[in-house]
């Protein structure tokens, strides 16, 4: 049964005709625009001609002087220094920027990545111990560590303190994260909670002076990275070779690209293309993609899952010595073998979410307004991928739980309008440890709290039915007789689209479909032709949704048919012809 939709058109208003006349683009790229919340002629220039000249002083982090003072010291008398990253992309791509950032210095520096399964995310006594052993004189941590609080205990349960653990055996500890910060609250006031670290450089902290919050750990790590360099006489123009890897991580973390992310990831994905790294050209070729081509989707959904797999089912380790390395033939090998991993994961994600959608229908979940799925044998490194397939299916905040070394073990994904992290934060009393953003958040419990955890969310749930409903905003209701490859070719002005600068969307009504027919290798696209009022027809495809429901529906409606969609120009046979990519019909 096909889904109820929210079609809903943006309803912002300005002089698209003139703001179109002044800085030569069609009005409907205007309008895109105004809908992004781009409105003044500074942050329109911005959005089109954004240089990272324009980019906030890494100075305005809180504590990166200090904690960039701090490593130049440690650099010059030759201490050990021992860098706790993540294994995500993001922990990846910013272990890798400070690792060889700080090298490249001179420094003594090695990188440890935790084991998603042994260690979980961040920092942990058998980390810290670790580098203890190892003679390390500081921990820098990247992507991770503002959990990390003595006074965390009471909130996330955790037995013990990992940074006073460090402090307490003499080790200099600096954190660099991203996260939102730990709170409590008294007197009805938040109040931070924060390790008690020699220098902390988060932009989340409530008294730094950063302007845009929502950047990403591999960010602020190269934030750290451009302080150090500019401390030590190295230059802070020097760290601009760092600047792909931030942009990749940016996209892989699934950060809004608006502002400062958008002109780093318009200038990192430049850089991209024409990239000296020799492991992203080995894992650009080991995943047949094309340099100079590579575009946000490609990071988002191809090469960003493969530095994810290395870390979900093997060692993220894998994926750092890719960026490391100098060596083709070993690049090769490293390369190939996360493409490896990346098809493994896909065949695992899949039969977890067959596995979700039974438990939903056999457990009666399907009227809960937040999912809980509990998956024992789940992979867990695959547990957040799956939660947001479902969430797609839904519409709504799912958790999926699987059995872990201790208790249980999950990752949630959300819906706008629910933060996952604040509803968590209600529910610290039934968990051992928690963390994340509004969007996506990763929790542990024992066995006997998930049945209580699931009541909890959704007694505690405020979401209506309309807000349960998938909602389809609507840029420009745009007849397909105005599309042309001109336009088409001008929205790439709009790119690089992500999370927060999404693709436009248009939409059409009173269509009449024809030639409908199933396509494609796993015969999983529905091709057809679309006529207009004034009959002219226009090629189209639907990717979305079950190919065969699609073509008995579209059968059934085919001579009123209304239409989201995006228009591409598709090359066959040396011509350029337009094509509508259809995302949403009924």
């Amino acid at each position: 049964m096909r889904q109820a939709e929210n079609w809903t058109v943006w309803a912002k208003k300005a002089d698209f005709q003139e703001i179109g006349k002044k800085y030569g683009i069609d009005q409907v790229t205007a309008r895109i625009m105004r809908n992004r919340d781009i409105i003044t002629d500074e942050e329109i220039n911005s959005y089109l001609n954004g240089t990272m000249d324009m980019l906030p002083s890494p100075y305005l982090l809180k504590d990166v002087k200090k904690a960039a003072g701090i490593l130049a010291e440690k650099i010059k008398s030759g201490k050990k220094i021992c860098i706790i990253g993540d294994y995500d992309i993001d922990g990846v791509q910013s272990s890798y920027i400070l690792w060889e950032g700080i090298e490249n210095l001179g420094g003594k520096v090695y990188v440890t990545i935790p084991d998603r399964i042994k260690d979980g995310y961040g920092v942990n006594e058998q980390l810290v111990e670790a580098a203890i052993e190892e003679g390390a004189d500081t921990i820098l941590t990247c992507d991770n560590g503002i959990a990390a609080a003595d006074a965390v205990r009471s909130v996330f349960l955790q037995p013990i303190n990992e940074v006073g653990r460090a402090k307490e055996n003499g080790l200099t500890v600096i954190v660099t994260d991203h996260h939102e910060i730990p709170f409590c609250e008294e007197n009805g006031e938040r109040k931070e909670i924060l390790p008690d670290a020699d220098a902390i450089v988060n932009p989340k902290q409530k008294d730094c002076a950063y302007p845009f919050k929502e950047i990403c750990g591999a960010v602020v790590a190269w934030h750290l990275i451009r302080v150090l360099y500019d401390m030590t006489g190295k230059g802070m123009k020097q760290a601009d070779v760092f600047i792909e890897n931030a942009a990749f991580a940016t996209i892989g973390d699934v950060m809004e690209l608006q502002h400062e992310n958008r002109i780093l990831v318009k200038e990192g994905l430049k850089r991209l293309n024409q990239t000296k790294s020799i492991g992203m050209r080995s894992l650009i070729a080991s995943n047949k993609l094309d340099l100079g081509g590579i575009k946000a989707y490609h990071i988002g959904f191809v090469l960003g899952p493969c530095l994810n797999a290395s870390g979900r089912l093997d060692t993220a380790k894998k994926a750092l010595l890719l960026l490391k390395t100098k060596d083709e033939v070993d690049a090769g090998k490293l390369a190939e073998e996360l493409v490896e991993l990346n098809t493994s994961r896909k065949a695992l994600t899949e039969k977890g979410i067959e596995d979700a959608m039974q438990c939903i229908e056999t457990q009666g979940l399907s009227e809960d307004r937040v999912l809980v799925i509990y998956l024992p044998d789940c992979h867990e490194s695959i547990a957040g991928i799956i939660a947001g397939r479902v969430r797609e299916r839904y519409h709504r905040p799912v958790y999926v739980l699987t059995n872990a070394k201790e208790g249980v073990k999950g990752s949630g994904r959300s819906i706008e309008g629910y933060s996952m992290y604040e509803e968590l934060c209600k529910c610290q009393d039934l968990l051992d440890k928690f963390g994340g953003h509004p969007m996506a958040a990763g929790c542990s419990m024992q066995r006997e709290n998930v049945d209580i955890f699931r009541k909890r969310l959704n007694d505690r749930c405020t979401l209506t039915k309309k807000d349960l409903q998938p909602k389809i905003r609507i840029d420009v209701p745009m007849t397909l007789e105005y599309l042309s490859e001109k336009l088409i070719h001008e929205f790439s002005v709009l790119e690089p689209f992500g999370k927060g600068n999404e693709k436009p969307v248009f939409a059409d009504k009173e269509l009449r479909v024809r030639d409908i027919r199933i396509v494609g290798t796993n015969r999983k696209f529905v091709r057809m032709k679309l006529v207009d009022k004034t009959n002219r027809s226009y090629q189209a495809i639907c990717f979305d949704g079950d190919a065969y429901e699609n073509q008995k529906y579209l059968e059934e409606h085919k001579e009123n048919l209304s239409i989201v969609y995006y228009p591409q120009i598709n090359t066959f046979f040396g011509e350029e012809q337009i094509e509508v990519l259809i995302t949403h019909f009924r």
